[in-house]
């Protein structure tokens, strides 16, 4: 019996890949009823002649059809094929619905916000230009030579202990907390801190008390737990959550709080308040969120302890991430948890696949370490601090009584409400236009909006601040005129 001749089949077969083309080819034509049982096939030297393909393509391509059953191989003769059933490919089918919790996930809190695409001048991005990419690759390359096979297995999915180490020194020195290195867990991110207290220490249907307005990534992580929002207020003293407390009815199970710095306002919770949150919270067994992200930057006032601090650690949860202070594509955050809570949170990071690189971990365990971090901060702290005086010098000229603008006591951003009723959308879009990426306050509000912006200044200089404000006074001035 003569071979079966394979250059129609393999040439008609669209791809890349010599050996999957010749795969799909034979595949298809012996599914099909085109070659037959018991039908010949060219050896793999003479395959690869007539088709102009190398003899290892070809004996890939016989590999792969002797291993899912369609030819038969035996020493001294020619492959041959094997009896098959048609086969007809099903319908295509239906993409699958999202569960509810699904959905939840899915959505986009950000949205309302209006900040689509990049630009200059987004809320709480840092500036990439004072990265320090020279200390940082220094030490991810020690990190990539010298990381132990334990550390880059499975042992210390909750961290490096080195790093833990060393945040909980910082934590202890400058927040002021009293916590061991177990207590810390590391993640690849703040958005999955939030997601794993969320659900591990609250039930589906538990009320958590957010800020209002507040940071969206947080309400994302609380609604895809299928926990029920409680908006609190929020002033120059930041959320009053405290009153909040008292007067709704029900208890809530979480109270989520960015007390150094509020999100996006800037606003520092005054003692008062903090006291009378860790009161509350205590009165009905409430457990305390405190985002620290970045109370590293301070622009009014001096620095004040960690409210885990105040509360030694009662009741409190603490997290914080390296997003601000270096870059958010570092992906790193940690937790600090109850001693009682460090096993069982820790397993349940890992059941969620919650683990941060390895090497980022040790090149930032390094940075900590050597005091490379605390230099880091105060050189980008003195760039910040000008950037901020200079964007709000800048809007108090130009837009004047137009805007009321509320100076940030830290943070990355600032807020400015309009003064009379506006159009964010309208304003959203003329600043786009001149590329700008400022977001609508009222996209972060849940139960009372707010009209105004809230602005980034991380990368403001002399000529972007002159260029926004240009353009924020023309957007306002056609809406008036």
């Amino acid at each position: 019996m003569e071979p079966v001749e394979l250059s129609a089949l393999f040439h008609a077969e669209p791809g890349d890949g010599l050996a999957l083309r010749l795969y799909r080819a034979v595949q298809r034509a012996a599914r099909a009823g085109r070659l037959f049982p018991e039908e010949a096939l060219p050896s793999s030297r003479a395959a690869a002649r007539s088709l102009g393909i190398s003899r290892n393509s070809v004996s890939a391509a016989y590999d792969l059809l002797l291993a899912e059953g369609v030819i038969d191989t035996a020493p001294g003769r020619r492959p041959r094929v094997r009896s098959l059933a048609p086969f007809a490919p099903p319908p295509p089918a239906a993409t699958p619905a999202l569960s509810h919790r699904g959905a939840a996930w899915a959505a986009d809190p950000r949205a309302r916000q209006g900040a689509a695409g990049g630009g200059l001048f987004a809320p709480g991005e840092p500036d990439p230009a004072l990265f320090p990419a020279d200390a940082f690759a220094r030490r991810l390359r020690r990190a990539a030579r010298r990381t132990s096979p334990q550390a880059s297995g499975y042992a210390d999915y909750h961290g490096l202990p080195a790093l833990r180490a060393a945040i909980a020194d910082q934590l202890v020195r400058h927040r002021g907390l009293r916590i061991d290195a177990d207590q810390v867990l590391v993640l690849p991110g703040m958005q999955a801190a939030l997601a794993l207290v969320a659900q591990t220490l609250a039930e589906p249907g538990d009320r958590v008390a957010v800020e209002d307005p507040g940071y969206a990534g947080a309400r994302a992580a609380f609604d895809g737990s299928g926990l029920r929002l409680t908006p609190v207020p929020v002033d120059s003293e930041g959320a009053c959550i405290a009153h909040h407390c008292r007067t709704r009815a029900g208890p809530v199970r979480l109270i989520y709080l960015t007390p150094s710095t509020q999100f996006p306002t800037g606003a520092r919770m005054s003692l008062p308040r903090r006291q009378a949150v860790l009161a509350a919270a205590r009165a009905q067994g409430a457990v305390v969120i405190e985002d620290d992200y970045d109370s590293e930057f301070l622009w009014r006032g001096g620095a004040i302890p960690a409210l885990h601090a105040l509360a030694g650690g009662d009741g409190v949860i603490y997290l914080g991430t390296a997003a601000k202070s270096l870059a958010p594509g570092l992906r790193l955050a940690w937790a600090v948890v109850p001693p009682g809570l460090a096993e069982p949170l820790a397993q349940a990071q890992r059941n969620l696949g919650m683990g941060a690189n390895v090497h980022v971990q040790a090149a930032f365990a390094g940075l900590l370490a050597d005091g490379g971090w605390r230099a880091h901060l105060r050189r980008i702290s003195r760039a910040y601090a000008a950037r901020e005086a200079l964007l709000a010098e800048g809007l108090v000229a130009r837009c004047g009584s137009a805007l009321r603008l509320r100076r940030p006591d830290g943070g990355l951003q600032l807020v400015a409400e309009f003064s009379t009723p506006r159009d964010e959308g309208l304003i959203l879009a003329e600043l786009r236009q001149a590329g700008f990426a400022v977001s609508a306050l009222s996209g972060y509000c849940i139960a009372a909006p707010r009209c105004g912006l809230v602005i980034g200044f991380a990368e403001a200089d002399a000529a972007r601040v002159d260029r926004f404000c240009d353009a924020l006074a023309r957007a306002l001035g056609a809406m008036t005129a």
